[in-house]
């Protein structure tokens, strides 16, 4: 895919390195934060620290462009201010003499929102802006975990999300203006995707509330802050309008090594054999009875799963388009 005009400008030469996505990401030595920090420590990295600013990746200029010159629809856009979310309809509208869709993004609309102090959110970038889609397949293959992206513009003195935590890790890309950081320890330590910060609202707010942060700073423009998943994290923007890139990293677990292995499972005929007629999961007595040849038949089968079998699956199910 080549590269929008106007994008910004190309990459300084002295980027291309070992890593060269990763180490666009993280300050110092990369096997240090793969023991030190990686899915267990929040790290700031501060511009001078790093190879180059982010303006090759993405601009205020390129958010106008994809608002006003892209026909973007939803779910490529949300909104949202001091943690609500602003329903589709409020800044989508008919894509015109030609086009039978009602969701497109209308500018005027977002341009109005972003007036009265809401962040608009521009989603999974890595499959619209060329830059990005370069830079998630670049880092991807520098950490070994799938890459999202997408970017916060938010207007000054304003916050778009309350505290929260991600169940992906992230690197923050400060881009323009600033933006003053939170970071608290987790609630909840590595939540799966599907343990969302949502199933422990009333801790995070807590903890957001009562607890020290690990990081409260300030980021400026090219400055990269990683926050593991986990982690409370909020943000205001300071003075001026800020942006900046949130890219997500979809961390592979050991517990989908765990769901992968019961997959292979499956190719245990017994194990694929109906339970009895009438049977009650919610009876414990009934559970005793069929448990333990089920628990037997399926430590065989992971004692026999070799990692010539299991590679194939992980190919496809994490790497999948």
């Amino acid at each position: 895919m080549t590269t929008v005009p106007g994008a910004g400008p190309q990459p300084d030469p002295a980027v291309t390195v070992d890593r060269p996505a990763l180490r666009r990401c993280v300050a110092g030595d990369l096997d240090e934060f793969g023991s030190t920090y990686w899915g267990s420590r929040a790290l700031l990295s501060h511009a001078p620290d790093l190879p180059a600013p982010y303006d090759d990746l993405f601009t205020l200029t390129a958010a106008d462009e994809l608002l006003s010159r892209r026909g973007l629809r939803t779910p490529f856009l949300r909104i949202a201010k001091n943690g609500a979310v602003v329903g589709d309809g409020q800044f989508t509208g008919s894509g015109g003499v030609g086009a039978d869709i009602s969701d497109q993004v209308r500018d005027d609309k977002v341009a109005a929102l972003f007036a009265s102090g809401h962040t608009v959110v521009l989603q999974a970038l890595h499959r619209t802006w060329p830059a990005l889609v370069d830079f998630a397949t670049q880092l991807s293959t520098d950490a070994g975990h799938p890459v999202q992206i997408n970017a916060y513009i938010t207007p000054p003195e304003s916050q778009g999300f309350s505290a929260h935590y991600d169940v992906h890790d992230v690197f923050v890309l400060q881009v323009a203006g600033e933006k003053h950081w939170t970071v608290h320890e987790p609630v909840h330590v590595d939540p799966l995707r599907n343990q969302p910060w949502t199933d422990h609202s009333a801790a995070v707010a807590a903890v957001a509330r009562d607890q020290s942060p690990v990081v409260d700073e300030v980021l400026r423009p090219g400055d990269a802050l990683y926050v593991p998943r986990g982690f409370l994290h909020s943000a205001k923007a300071l003075g001026g309008i800020s942006a900046h890139l949130t890219v997500g990293l979809h961390t592979l677990t050991r517990y989908l090594l765990v769901q992968e292995l019961a997959a292979l499972a499956a190719r245990e005929p017994a194990l694929r054999t109906a339970l009895p007629l009438g049977f009650d999961p919610g009876d414990p007595a009934q559970l005793a009875e069929v448990l333990p040849e089920v628990t037997e038949l399926l430590v065989a089968q992971l004692r026999t799963a070799s990692v010539d079998d299991l590679a194939p699956y992980l190919r496809r199910r994490t790497w999948s388009a």
